[in-house]
């Protein structure tokens, strides 16, 4: 388990490689990857059981992690890689033709890591549900871990899903919303307003925890609250994650400008300005 400073310069890494991956492919969404940094970085660096170096897409024995949300494969693709499950020099290939590392997670180019295809937004719940289930028919004591947007909330299947994991009182799932309040066409409210968040989770028949998802103390509480809380009540745990769009960079921060656009080279040099370099650029 890293240390909270060690988990800070690590975030401060992982947004230096969603600049740099975006930049040089000049296509990508660094704006969701960025707010949720932190929140990636405290669970595949501190929350999360998981074996890198032995990764099986079953996921036997091992915790699992579900990126619903798959336009933010950036900040995956940089978690997974530094925490050994692929060389960092293999960030260099994102988007590129036949890479592994594809705008979108898949399945078909077998990169460890990554248990099922996400990129229509929506759908991770539903399999992360199925997840939870399988880990308790085999008797496993491991969570399942999946992260959406605030914006995805808009789909229906996501609700579906959350009635699904309620009645069948799966206390070991626990989802994540990036809560940033923007989506690729405007700020969420108004686009599509999604509400009380925290209202509709609860009255889908779950627990709910709201918290700093850039404060890397109040996350690993949030994680360690959830788990209590699945584990005591047997109910599904929703942690909603306040966030800032594009986290880490001022001209980035709080806008939906960056969603899903890349900087040009002269900007990137702005943003990585702002940005430590703390483990080394691949």
């Amino acid at each position: 388990m890293s240390n909270i400073q060690e988990l800070n310069n690590i975030a401060s890494q992982v947004r230096r490689d969603i600049i740099r991956m975006v930049t040089a492919a000049q296509s990508g969404h660094p704006g969701g990857s960025m707010s949720s940094t932190d929140i990636m970085t405290a669970l595949f660096f501190s929350e999360m059981k998981h074996s890198p170096a032995n990764w099986e897409r079953s996921g036997k024995g091992n915790d699992m992690f579900f990126l619903s949300a798959g336009h933010m494969s950036p900040v995956f693709y940089s978690v997974l890689a530094r925490s050994g499950y692929f060389p960092v020099k293999e960030l260099a290939t994102f988007r590129v033709f036949g890479s592994r590392l594809q705008g979108h997670p898949c399945v078909e180019s077998g990169l460890p890591g990554v248990y099922e295809a996400s990129g229509s937004l929506g759908q991770g719940l539903s399999v992360a549900a199925g997840a939870a289930i399988g880990k308790r028919l085999d008797k496993e004591e491991n969570y399942v871990y999946v992260l959406m947007g605030d914006g995805e909330s808009e789909e229906g299947q996501v609700w579906e899903a959350a009635m699904f994991a309620a009645h069948n009182r799966l206390g070991n799932l626990i989802a994540i919303t990036d809560w940033n309040g923007q989506q690729i066409d405007g700020t969420v409210e108004s686009v599509f307003g999604v509400g009380d968040l925290e209202a509709k989770w609860k009255a889908f028949g779950w627990n709910v925890i709201v918290a700093d998802g850039h404060n890397m103390e109040a996350i690993l509480a949030a994680f360690k609250q959830a788990k209590e809380m699945g584990k005591k009540e047997e109910k599904p745990v929703m942690i909603l994650m306040k966030t800032d769009m594009g986290k880490g960079v001022d001209f980035m921060q709080g806008t939906c400008e960056w969603h899903g656009k890349a900087p040009k080279p002269e900007l990137a040099e702005k943003a990585l300005a702002q940005l430590q370099e703390t483990l080394g650029d691949y």
